[in-house]
């Protein structure tokens, strides 16, 4: 085989550079300078002392299912949890949480047509959080991770690939190594956050069990100058409103995690765009030191830009959350109504603890790209509170019967508008019920009326 240095797919040296005219020759040149003996054969500069990196990075690596691996993840999400005090839940815990919320259905009751949708109550320690939601993450960061890995590779030129297939594939692995560092560190400092198993709006636990995470409950309830006990009835009153919307909202959840999915399939990668990055970015990166390179990735050399379609799924996703948590909020003030003196100050803590966002969800928007939580709480709680004082409680839960009659962004850019004709209608039958609906979703009548009065759902 010729080593001419000229040829495609060389370096000026003995050995062939597959990665030669792409954006991993500014990557592996840049590193090539670190290392005394010069980088690994088939990298720009190629020579023995640079297999010291990628014995470093491999050792991070195990076999794996997947693009992620999730032992890995779930090593360092414990180790973050860990790092403060963790106890178990003992039985008086998991006792005033089950004594909790079945007060709390009860009132619930009196502010929803929604049925219980609890089966089922648990506290949790933070550990405990991971291991019970860990299913649900999967399928929310699983796509992305995948996407984001095969991006790497699909990069190169269709000649390169061939010549270039092994050691893509350890650049694979080791992205996907370093995102599952990532993901673990985001999960851990989650796990230290959230209050309950529908705390940030998505279905993160199994359905029908309303569960909260004592440590972060008694944590949250310091400063607040309301009793442990109201705290503690004040979040199951919010978790039972959640499981009730998700267990008779059949089509709710996949809607939500749908919309994920959905901009995880948008992804696209930039090769210019990680190009001209890497050259901005790859100065003072230590490739001895996992730690830099790992912040190579997270200061966003391999953030794609937004596509239309990831647009309207973050769009879907951020107006759906915020609609059920301003659900979860109206109810709640509703059964609260007169019945607990420090609901309204419990309200206003939770509103600006979910508008703001802790480090932790700031931590996984930036890993995922995604906000998980809702900027426009108060105009959906508005919405659902105008629409039950105008046509009752009917005709607010009965929107949630088909994605097509929920309220849009313009509708939450004028919340008192929304349906601002319908009022409390005569009841109808099962079959004209049926039909108004069907004119509805067809367009062929205006039907607003009877969409205001579904049927209560079946006890």
């Amino acid at each position: 085989m010729s080593n001419d240095g000229d040829q495609p797919g060389k370096d000026d040296g003995d050995q062939p550079n597959p990665f030669k005219g792409t954006p991993f020759e500014q990557i592996f040149g840049a590193l090539g300078g670190a290392f005394p003996g010069g980088m690994p054969a088939g990298f720009p500069g190629g020579g023995p002392g640079g297999m010291d990196f990628l014995a470093q990075i491999q050792s991070l690596m195990q076999p794996h299912d997947g693009p992620l691996n999730w032992n890995a993840a779930n090593d360092i999400a414990r180790k973050a949890v860990s790092a403060d005090p963790d106890p178990s839940p003992g039985q008086r815990d998991s006792d005033r949480v089950s004594d909790a919320v079945r007060l709390a259905d009860h009132w619930l009751d009196t502010a929803t047509q929604f049925p219980s949708g609890v089966s089922t109550t648990a506290a949790w320690s933070r550990a405990e959080w991971l291991v019970e939601t860990q299913p649900v993450w999967k399928v929310l960061v699983e796509p992305v991770a995948a996407k984001s890995v095969t991006s790497l590779s699909s990069g190169l030129p269709e000649e390169m690939k061939a010549a270039a297939g092994p050691l893509v594939g350890i650049i694979g692995q080791a992205v996907g190594g370093m995102l599952a560092m990532q993901i673990g560190q985001g999960l851990g400092a989650l796990a230290g956050e959230v209050l309950t198993a529908s705390d940030i709006g998505l279905p993160l636990g199994a359905p029908g069990k309303a569960a909260l995470v004592t440590s972060n409950v008694r944590a949250f309830a310091e400063g607040l100058d309301v009793s442990e006990d109201d705290v503690i009835l004040y979040l199951a009153l919010r978790e039972a409103a959640h499981q009730r919307l998700f267990a008779h909202v059949p089509w709710l959840r996949e809607h939500l995690l749908g919309a994920v999915t959905d901009y995880a399939r948008g992804l696209e990668i930039n090769a210019q765009q990680i190009q001209d990055r890497v050259q901005e970015q790859l100065s003072g990166i230590d490739p001895t030191n996992l730690e830099s390179v790992q912040g190579l990735l997270e200061g966003g050399l391999f953030d794609p830009p937004q596509t239309d379609a990831q647009t309207a799924a973050l769009s879907r996703l951020e107006i759906a959350l915020a609609l059920v948590e301003g659900w979860v909020d109206e109810v709640v003030g509703q059964a609260t109504h007169e019945r607990m003196p420090a609901a309204t100050k419990l309200r206003e803590a939770v509103r600006r603890r979910r508008a703001a966002g802790g480090p932790a969800e700031q931590t996984f928007a930036a890993l995922v790209g995604l906000e998980l939580r809702p900027r426009r709480l108060r105009d959906a709680s508005t919405l659902w509170g105008g629409l039950r004082t105008r046509a009752g409680e009917e005709a607010r839960d009965g929107v949630w019967m088909h994605p097509d009659l929920l309220p849009t962004a313009a509708d939450l850019d004028d919340p008192l508008s929304f349906r601002a004709e319908a009022t409390a209608p005569e009841e109808l039958s099962e079959d004209d019920f049926d039909a108004e609906l069907r004119k509805l979703l067809e367009g062929d009548g205006p039907a607003a009326e009877p969409t205001d009065t579904p049927d209560s759902p079946a006890e």
